[in-house]
């Protein structure tokens, strides 16, 4: 029996993969609906192709997108607007599983909606547990909704632990024989500048990840280690495991995605190529495996791994979201918040590379952290965040 995809986020690098395994197995997916925020006649493009019954964008899109889908004669094609519209697709009736790749603080509200009507959510919106973990977890154990991650390093751990894991007690502690959790990190682009050179990092050499296809926003943060650190967040809350069990090592060739070390001394890794079709594959079939066209690794062409530990002093960023994690409450959700104000200021030249850390930590020392008890707490955390961290970065250019 087909099920029925809503894919949040189609026109971006893991929308457009998880459109490349549906087009690969046309009996066992359909499309269902599509989002876009800005690029809107890729969306159209997409509509061609793959039929959806609903489009979403923002409001002040959607006269362009109606003009275009009847240029295309998609007119059957239903046009739903703003966060709205996001969440009317993401808890539809007919959709049975939900891609969730909004970037940002924006794919909050439309994840957590999927997953209060007990869908089978691909998470690739890292924020949206970052803000909200706790209340996260606890509405998809509320409403039996299947979270399944999709980022290659979660994806890789959720490959390498028991089967039964996520149904073990959520006390923080490693459980069924698993001692530790190892998140790999490529390193980014700059893994072996000197703090000076850090300083004179421009945003299209930050851009430029050397093994992965991304956005600016997650290049960036790969730079800079902050996607590490957001990882390591993410990973405490799905595998419902403290931090101080999470170790990040840095592994340039992108190979091994993650591992899971055990108490009787064996480590478990999962391996493959850098292309996120694999784990968009694997939580779009789990327990099943279906064919994608990346090629199988070859060991004797990847024939070197090497490993070596994170430098925070270079890359302060890690250590913060570290201590974000460890203090808990709306800490995860400051830290976030004032990173995509300060990745924002930096690829648009308002502050140095070196300043982004910066941001985020002033913002973090100057609110008081407290418990986050609801949605509406969180969001107005979020929003305090962005404006201290939007006039530090004023105030810095001033």
């Amino acid at each position: 029996m087909s099920q029925s995809v809503c894919i949040l986020g189609a026109t971006g690098s893991i929308g457009q993969s998880t459109l490349k395994i549906l087009q690969q197995h046309p009996g066992q997916y359909s499309v269902f609906a599509v989002t876009a925020h800005s690029r809107i006649a890729e969306l159209v493009e997409i509509c061609r192709q793959f039929r959806p019954k609903v489009a979403v964008v923002p409001s002040e899109k959607v006269s362009e997108l109606q003009q275009l889908l009847k240029q295309s004669d998609l007119h059957h094609i239903e046009i739903l607007s703003g966060e709205a519209g996001l969440i009317s697709i993401a808890e539809h009736p007919e959709v049975d599983v939900v891609m969730a790749a909004i970037v940002g603080a924006a794919g909050l509200l439309p994840t957590l909606a999927a997953v209060k009507a007990g869908k089978r959510v691909l998470l690739a919106n890292k924020e949206a547990l970052v803000m909200s973990g706790d209340l996260m977890m606890q509405a998809a154990i509320d409403h039996q909704a299947l979270l399944l991650p999709v980022d290659s390093e979660h994806n890789a751990i959720f490959q390498c632990l028991p089967a039964d894991y996520l149904q073990a007690e959520r006390n923080g502690q490693p459980k069924k024989g698993v001692s530790r959790l190892l998140l790999t990190a490529s390193g980014g682009p700059f893994r072996n500048h000197t703090l000076d050179q850090l300083r004179q990092v421009t945003p299209a050499q930050a851009c430029k990840h050397p093994n992965w296809s991304m956005g600016q926003k997650i290049s960036v943060d790969s730079a800079t280690l902050m996607n590490k650190g957001l990882e390591l967040i993410e990973a405490c809350h799905l595998f419902a495991i403290s931090e101080h069990f999470v170790t990040v090592v840095v592994h340039p060739q992108s190979i091994i995605h993650s591992m899971v070390q055990y108490v009787d001394g064996s480590t478990l890794a999962q391996m493959g190529n850098p292309d996120m079709c694999t784990p968009i594959a694997h939580a779009l079939a789990w327990p099943e495996r279906i064919q994608t066209h990346v090629p199988p690794l070859d060991l004797f062409v990847n024939h070197q791994l090497d490993f070596q530990e994170p430098d925070t002093l270079r890359f302060p960023a890690l250590k913060l979201a570290r201590e974000a994690m460890k203090s808990g409450g709306l800490a995860p959700a400051v830290l976030n918040a004032s990173n995509e104000i300060a990745v924002g200021a930096f690829l648009n030249n308002q502050i140095k590379f070196t300043d982004i850390p910066v941001v985020v930590e002033h913002t973090l020392n100057l609110l008081p952290n407290a418990a986050a008890s609801s949605l509406d707490v969180i969001l107005e955390a979020d929003q305090k965040a962005r404006l201290l961290a939007q006039q530090f970065v004023s105030s810095k250019g001033s």
